[in-house]
């Protein structure tokens, strides 16, 4: 089974505010995925056609984890933003300074072509493509998809593919997102 880049993945860089590694090539973590999703090391996502593909620990020290916990000294940022000219605005929040937690594991999210090429998203004729790089910070065991994208995938809107997610996961989800934000990208160390 191959493994390509999707073109949405490659916006995860240093000053994004995403996960990004700092020395591995878009192809390379492709290519480490398959081998990973080969040896079975993946477990299933939120729908049939996504799977989570867990690196090799000996590569996690190559990823950068834009993640901090907030405390009562915590400031934050609100913007009006977008993923993708196509996509509606949304607030995104994040903190304006802060220490990013050192990754513990990463997650590769991959899309297979079929579920992609629904709403037109496919980058390759490729069976998998690698979408999104998520480092989970030390002493975590998961991080929970964000309430907007959640929101997103349930109302099938656009960008969105299509789920349905329990009152729990919703809960979940904006409980994580109280204690926890994403590092403003120009303030990344």
């Amino acid at each position: 089974m191959k493994v390509a880049v999707n073109e949405f993945v490659r916006r995860q860089v240093k000053g994004s505010g995403k996960t990004y590694s700092k020395t591995m090539s878009f192809e390379a973590i492709a290519e480490h995925a398959q081998t990973q999703m080969g040896n079975g090391h993946f477990s299933n996502g939120y729908r049939d056609g996504v799977r989570i593909v867990h690196c090799n620990i000996s590569i996690i020290g190559e990823f950068f984890c834009p993640i901090i916990k907030l405390d009562e000294n915590s400031e934050m940022v609100s913007k009006l933003v977008r993923r993708r000219p196509e996509e509606d605005f949304y607030i995104q929040t994040r903190a304006i300074k802060g220490t990013p937690l050192e990754p513990e594991a990463v997650d590769l999210i991959l899309y297979r072509n079929d579920v992609l090429s629904k709403n037109d998203e496919q980058s390759t004729d490729a069976e998998w493509e690698l979408v999104s790089i998520n480092a989970i910070p030390s002493g975590l065991k998961k991080i929970p998809m964000g309430p907007i994208t959640m929101m997103r995938n349930q109302l099938e809107l656009s960008g969105g593919t299509k789920a349905h997610y329990s009152s729990e996961e919703w809960a979940e989800s904006v409980r994580f997102w109280q204690e926890f934000a994403g590092l403003e990208p120009e303030n990344d160390i």
